[in-house]
């Protein structure tokens, strides 16, 4: 495994094995508070991530013992003026936006506590795996903002807009046991286990076709919201992206031959 760090506080790791890399948040002094210079790695870690043809598969990990990501540094908050908000912002809209937007299936191991920009860089991934210590909400309303990071968006698309409203609005933090009853993550595993799984999820992803993992992910993403008839539209432009690849032809060959498939990745 080789690693790569990404300013002080934020690291990528790829396993020499499957294809999967984790993006590593790395600030365990502040329990993964994202300051503006976090936000900043953190794009620019996805960046290079969305780059590397060779992975095919991206696990967000946190080194902190109890807490994914606590969100916002409001400690640093705290000492800005307006206009240094407003030069903030885009650089954590970043941060957010590009695991958001990683073309490749994303995974989140959750334990302890994942609140407010916490909660929301595991919601922007595909899929989250939480520990029995985890423990997530958005409580953005209670210290006078709104939750900034895509969870106004993100939640209501997984859990419905009632659903989503109510946690908004009341602040509180759910956990683990109530998170799994309402989806708000998607896997609960023993305590201690989240990363183990989630890279367990992550190797068996990396195993498909490089090509139909980012095509079935935009069409994934491109077609929520979308009535059937245009979603289905958007399902038929990222099939013929597969349909023609060397992916597909050695897919079937390797089906009909009864052998593992030697991804070309094309």
């Amino acid at each position: 495994m080789s690693e790569e760090r990404f300013g002080e506080f934020v690291a990528v790791r790829r396993h020499e094995q499957g294809h999967v890399a984790e993006l590593v948040l790395d600030r365990p002094g502040a329990m993964n508070a994202v300051s503006t210079e976090m936000a900043r790695s953190i794009a620019g870690a996805c960046a290079a991530l969305g780059e590397d043809r060779d992975v095919r598969a991206v696990v967000l990990t946190s080194t902190h013992e109890r807490a994914f990501c606590v969100g916002a540094d409001l400690k640093e908050r705290n000492s800005f003026s307006d206009a240094d908000l407003l030069r903030q912002r885009p650089v954590t809209r970043g941060a957010y936006t590009g695991v958001l937007e990683l073309p490749v299936p994303t995974v989140a191991a959750v334990h302890g506590f994942a609140l407010g920009g916490g909660f929301e860089l595991a919601l922007a991934c595909d899929v989250i795996v939480a520990d029995r210590t985890a423990v997530v909400g958005l409580p953005e309303v209670s210290v006078g903002v709104i939750p900034g990071g895509g969870g106004t968006q993100l939640l209501p698309r997984r859990v419905g807009a009632a659903r989503a409203a109510e946690l908004i609005f009341s602040a509180r933090r759910v956990e683990a046991a109530e998170a799994g009853e309402l989806g708000l993550v998607d896997q609960l595993v023993e305590e201690g286990r989240d990363r183990e799984a989630a890279l367990a999820l992550a190797a068996r992803i990396a195993g498909n076709s490089p090509v139909g993992l980012r095509a079935a992910k935009r069409a994934l993403r491109l077609g929520q919201g979308l009535d059937l008839r245009a979603g289905l539209e958007v399902e038929d432009a990222a099939w013929r992206t597969t349909a023609f690849s060397g992916d597909r032809a050695e897919g079937v060959a390797a089906f009909n031959e009864r052998r593992k498939p030697q991804w070309p990745g094309e």
